[in-house]
């Protein structure tokens, strides 16, 4: 029998990549001649895919969001990347989930590589069986699709997995899959877009993580 399994968003979830991500963003249009979007539009940029964001802000024009999305990965690749930090709590959830037997993988919209960058480079990669995400090319960037390819590649049964993220387009993926899903308060959803896509459960500290996850896997906290 496989493992009971955790999928976990990357952005916002595990660690908050504001600086890094915003400033490629605003780097794109500044590239592109256009004004830096205001605050509010720039954290709302974070998590869902980025390519459909520039074309809702860029006059609904293909080629000119995929070519903000060149700049933008232009300068996130070496500098935006690293310009992240760890939620404080992160890697002692994640080494309790991992001592608890579970299977951990990301699901994330964010590139395969990006994310094996990251979790190598701020020390979390250890913790994870498996890294998934979109590609380069566009492959797998709605959250529904990361999320299938998870469950397909890893053999994981929907009925004993439990995704994880900060966004409404975690808990819709998770939905579209079968699985419950975590909403996390600490990263960038808003109360707004999670009251019209309510997770299962909610929680508002890091060291809720782990004993919700137990629970809602029936595990029980000492599992």
């Amino acid at each position: 029998m496989a493992r009971p399994a955790v999928l976990l968003d990357l952005d916002g979830t595990l660690t908050d990549p504001y600086p890094g991500i915003t400033g490629s963003i605003a780097y794109a249009f500044e590239t592109l001649g256009r004004p830096r979007p205001e605050e509010a539009a720039l954290r709302a940029m974070i998590g869902p895919p980025l390519e459909a964001a520039f074309q809702a802000m860029l006059d609904g024009d293909p080629l000119l969001a995929k070519e903000a999305l060149r700049l933008y990965r232009e300068r996130y690749a070496p500098i935006g990347l690293y310009e992240n930090l760890v939620f404080p709590g992160i890697p002692e959830a994640l080494a309790a989930l991992k001592a608890a037997g579970l299977t951990l993988t990301t699901a994330s919209s964010k590139p395969r590589p990006y994310v094996e960058t990251i979790l190598a480079h701020f020390g979390l990669i250890d913790f994870f069986d498996a890294v998934h995400g979109s590609e380069f090319d566009g492959t797998r960037v709605d959250k529904a699709e990361v999320i299938a390819h998870v469950l397909a590649q890893q053999g994981i049964d929907p009925a004993a997995a439990v995704m994880i993220g900060d966004r409404m387009h975690d808990v819709a993926g998770a939905r579209a899959n079968g699985l419950p899903v975590i909403g996390v308060a600490w990263g960038y959803g808003s109360e707004a877009e999670f009251a019209a896509e309510p997770p299962d459960v909610m929680i508002a500290a890091v060291a809720e993580l782990p004993p919700t996850v137990f629970r809602l896997l029936g595990l029980g906290v000492a599992a």
